[in-house]
């Protein structure tokens, strides 16, 4: 067998030192179709769930209360917002609030030397994956042995005005690596490389968030979507119009690039 250079590599990187956490760890789908499989995880759910705050600083950051539980400054003036009861503060209340993303390990074919990354996708592919997982005729979809893997159709459609992910799930068993990835040796190091969600976003305390509110507040946060407005006093300001998906699109691919 040839030498796999792109192995070969990936050990260097991981004795220089430059293996480590970085954007490689997501995949997001090219326009046109991909092959990807969705990897099992130790706990039984492929399907994680996060939740971001975008608009208030550059890419965005998780939700210190959706997430884990804590107080999060940005929900609570998003709340104070939603309450003054006006159009205008109900329309920034709504880009201030958390916003839901999902995140699944796979392997894209024909890029099985990159290992398992991370996909990052919205509640519509969320709940197209449950609906095929819950189907009797497919099932585990993650199973190494005799799982299924999914065509994904990424694109704009015509006339439409943000990108569409839609996800077909190939009706054909097949194992996560046969011999033409590497059988079952290959298969057994491709499922340590399973990204550890927990560590993917960096996460900020409560005080972290107020000080990027703050900032924010102050008119300092030249990347938001949101028009700025003077302090927290000051909420009787327009907001940009923006559709709301291309605005959380556009900061995700930020947050992954940043």
């Amino acid at each position: 067998m040839a030498l796999d250079l792109d192995r070969m590599r990936a050990k260097l990187n991981n004795l220089s030192g430059k293996g480590g956490k970085d954007r490689t760890e997501f995949w997001k789908p090219e326009d046109g179709e991909s092959n990807i499989r969705i990897v099992p995880t130790s706990d039984g759910d492929p399907f994680k769930e996060k939740w971001f705050h975008y608009n208030v600083a550059q890419g965005g950051f998780l939700c210190p209360k959706r997430n884990f539980g804590d107080s999060c400054p940005v929900c609570d003036f998003g709340n104070k917002l939603w309450n003054e009861g006006t159009e205008d503060s109900k329309r920034m209340a709504k880009q201030l609030f958390a916003k839901q993303r999902f995140f699944s390990p796979v392997l894209v074919r024909g890029e099985e030397s990159q290992g398992v990354r991370a996909w990052g996708y919205g509640k519509m592919a969320y709940e197209k994956l449950l609906t095929i997982v819950l189907d009797p005729d497919y099932g585990d979809i993650t199973d190494p042995d005799d799982g299924n893997d999914l065509k994904i159709m990424y694109g704009k459609p015509a006339g439409a005005s943000f990108p569409r992910t839609d996800i077909r799930p190939r009706p054909r068993k097949t194992p996560l690596c046969d011999d033409n990835v590497g059988g079952d040796e290959r298969c057994a190091e491709l499922l340590e490389t399973v990204p550890n969600f927990d560590e993917l976003f960096e996460r900020k305390s409560t005080e972290e968030v107020q000080a990027l509110l703050d900032t924010f507040l102050d008119g300092d946060n030249t990347d938001s979507q949101i028009e700025r407005f003077g302090s927290n006093n000051n909420t009787n300001t327009t907001f940009e119009q923006n559709n709301q998906s291309d605005a959380v699109e556009a900061a995700f691919q930020d947050l992954l690039n940043g």
